[in-house]
């Protein structure tokens, strides 16, 4: 998508992938994917109409001329001269979009879809009895009926139509959050070690540590690309970027921490198998200072394509990069507490991740805690979204899935459990986090933006 000189947002449907970024960008959900095209797009204000000399269409074929388009920086345009005599408002000004689209006597229940609640049945669908209309709050001026005079209306807001809401990003979305954090994670957990020289490791466990994490790496672009509506084109994030996009960016990162990550799986097992020498192990720590800021930028570039997403406000959160760290640091730890089972791993090294393990969980479940249920959100969209979280739609999947199962459970087996009890901790920890990231993917996009 591209703004014009003129003002005018086109867009060029050929060169979409169907991420569905846009779409998450947009906080006036004026962005839609055409289910011929499989492709983003938006009203572009009938560009090849305007070029000729005309005006748009539903400014022609409006039969009460409800709609006035035209330049507003020419003082003698209709448009010029109805903003310069009318009350108006703008939807979310708040986001900084500096929008160009104005309301004559808006009011909040009919521009703000948090203002009124979402009811189950439309005007014309369906007809229920007065008394079963949602009470207004006596605290929300926004809720409230329209007022006639000094009296209040008798009867209620209520919806005669709406257009669908889908949700753009699926399941896939929170899986990919999971392994990445394990792909990530487990160079991270090596890097650090390394560099720190808190614990040695042989050939064996970084041959088998550096295929888990490609492995890992593998099932994330499957994700990725698989969420594409139009996944043939996935190439184009390399051959065609768009360097102000955090997704083509983070391509980067992955790709680069794929290709270090490969290669140093390559010569450890060759080490291993004899083809190379072994004085090439002393590459590690130079391997090792590159491969860290790839591995964190790897855990943590979400945080900065979600913070992208205008419409849902409560991915804006200044905690995200942190947790995403935390996170994957714990999901390496988890990884060699679980690889201990199959290949026993020196004694500093298996301590270490046991360590690590709890310090993170117990970071993450703390993070979690405050940014979801103490820290007060920036916006009511946010606390709204939030509140679907944890009372709402995903309250099973955040409170048993997230915080029982995801948190509580691994650290009471590795505190108090036998040995055996370390698998069950590894495989609740995994679990848990997706439980806790779908709820956290899809509990925004539930909040409609018009």
């Amino acid at each position: 998508m591209v703004q014009r000189e003129d003002g005018i947002v086109e867009f060029d449907g050929e060169q979409c992938i169907g991420c569905k970024a846009c779409l998450q960008a947009c906080p006036y959900d004026a962005i839609y994917i055409d289910p011929e095209s499989g492709t983003a797009a938006k009203c572009h204000y009938c560009s090849h109409r305007v070029e000729t000399g005309l005006e748009p269409a539903c400014v022609v074929v409006c039969p009460t001329h409800s709609i006035i388009a035209g330049d507003m920086d020419d003082p003698e345009s209709e448009i010029s001269r109805v903003l310069g005599k009318e009350a108006t408002t703008v939807r979310k000004p708040e986001q900084g979009t500096e929008p160009n689209l104005y309301y004559i006597d808006g009011h909040a229940a009919s521009l703000d879809p948090t203002a009124t609640e979402q009811p189950d049945t439309m005007m014309f669908t369906d007809v229920i009895a007065a008394s079963e209309y949602p009470q207004p709050s006596a605290t929300s001026t926004d809720s409230l009926p329209i007022q006639n005079g000094p009296r209040m209306a008798e009867h209620m807001v209520q919806t005669a139509y709406n257009a669908q809401h889908k949700v753009p990003w699926h399941w896939q979305v929170p899986a990919y959050l999971v392994t990445k954090a394990l792909s990530a994670g487990i160079f991270m957990f090596l890097c650090l070690g390394l560099l720190l020289d808190l614990f040695r490791v042989n050939m064996a466990t970084m041959s088998l540590s550096g295929l888990s994490a490609l492995f890992f790496l593998a099932l994330t672009s499957i994700l990725l690309i698989g969420d594409l509506e139009r996944p043939e084109r996935f190439l184009r994030i390399i051959f065609q970027p768009q360097w102000r996009s955090w997704l083509t960016k983070g391509a980067f990162i992955l790709l680069g921490f794929g290709c270090l990550a490969t290669f140093w799986w390559v010569l450890e097992t060759a080490i291993y198998l004899g083809f190379v020498a072994k004085h090439w192990l002393d590459m590690r720590a130079w391997l090792s200072i590159l491969m860290l800021p790839l591995a964190i930028g790897t855990a943590i570039y979400t945080a900065f394509l979600f913070a992208q997403a205008e419409g849902r406000d409560l991915w804006q959160s200044a905690l995200l990069p942190f947790h995403l760290f935390t996170q994957a640091l714990c999901m390496g730890a988890a990884f060699f507490i679980a690889a201990h089972q199959v290949t026993p791993l020196s004694g500093p090294l298996y301590t270490w991740a046991k360590y690590l393990f709890v310090l993170t969980l117990s970071v993450s479940l703390f993070i979690t805690i405050m940014g979801e249920l103490l820290v007060p959100h920036a916006s009511q969209t946010a606390a709204k979204a939030a509140k679907e979280l944890h009372s709402g739609k995903y309250a099973l999947h955040f409170w048993c899935g997230g915080i029982l199962i995801g948190h509580l459970v691994p650290l009471l087996c590795i505190i108090f459990g036998a040995e055996i009890a370390s698998s069950l901790a590894v495989l609740c920890a995994v679990v848990g986090l997706y439980f806790y990231e779908h709820a956290f993917v899809m509990a925004p996009q539930e909040i409609p933006n018009s």
